[in-house]
């Protein structure tokens, strides 16, 4: 299966390891996002300490902390969970529980299958993801449900870090103040960010601090897809029934004999 990947080898992610970066902990933070997208897991691959940044405002306009989209035959669709919120405004994302009236986790399990069951890699790819749906219930953490889903993907990719919750941490701040003091918390001599940081975080405090500020190289790259046309940035999911575990720790640049 893994011999369909067309993938241009000269494309392939340098390993972060070959950036000269200080010695000791390499650390990534991000909110805990739902079936997050490959870029996500990049970051995770490459760090030694992923801090799941849990106790900012949960923002209900635009957020991937509660969605995210996967290909159907009419193209991209979102799979959002619904969560509770009326008299709820400015709560941690820490504190979100999800809305079980309308059955989502059947309802996106369901939408799972009826679009990935001719997949390559559809049998074992739900095989990892039912057993998360399977014991939602009414007062399922948003955060604690993401997380598990990540980390069990993770799991299954062979790649990882040392996972934690901003919220068992000790931290306060806004912006690069709270990164900030993540990273020191966890001790970290690097600090792995996403490439939209580049245009509001200030690297100039990591700096003063000590610590290193690198920047991810990730890139979508094309490969096998249902449905027509390659459509790119969609959730890890379409990326694991497409390719399998091998497929996906290949477009991460992850080496085979790795893991």
């Amino acid at each position: 299966m893994v011999g369909r990947l067309t993938i241009d080898e000269s494309r392939q992610h340098l390993p972060l390891t070959g950036i000269k970066v200080n010695n000791g902990v390499i650390a990534a933070i991000h909110q805990p996002n739902y079936i997050p997208w490959l870029g996500y897991f990049f970051k995770i691959a490459y760090a030694t300490t992923f801090v799941f940044l849990d106790i900012t405002a949960y923002s209900p306009s635009g957020s991937f902390v509660n969605r995210n989209s996967i290909k159907t035959p009419t193209g991209p669709a979102w799979l959002t969970i619904p969560v509770l919120t009326t008299g709820r405004f400015g709560q941690r994302i820490s504190e979100v529980k999800t809305d079980c009236r309308g059955r989502w986790a059947l309802r996106h399990m369901s939408t799972l299958r009826g679009n990935y069951s001719r997949a390559p890699y559809f049998k074992e790819i739900i095989a990892l993801l039912e057993p998360h749906y399977a014991v939602v219930t009414e007062n399922t953490s948003l955060a604690a449900f993401n997380i598990g889903l990540i980390r069990s993907t993770a799991a299954y990719l062979g790649i990882g870090a040392q996972f934690i919750r901003a919220s068992d941490l000790d931290v306060s701040g806004r912006k690069t103040d709270l990164l900030l003091e993540v990273c020191r918390e966890v001790r970290a001599k690097t600090y792995l960010a996403g490439a939209g940081a580049k245009c509001y975080q200030e690297d100039a405090k990591f700096e003063a601090a000590g610590i290193a500020t690198l920047y991810s190289p990730f890139s979508q790259h094309s490969y096998p897809q249902r449905f027509g046309e390659f459509v790119g940035n969609l959730s890890i999911v379409d990326v694991l029934m497409n390719c399998g575990r091998d497929g996906t720790r290949q477009l991460l640049g992850i080496e085979p004999n790795q893991g």
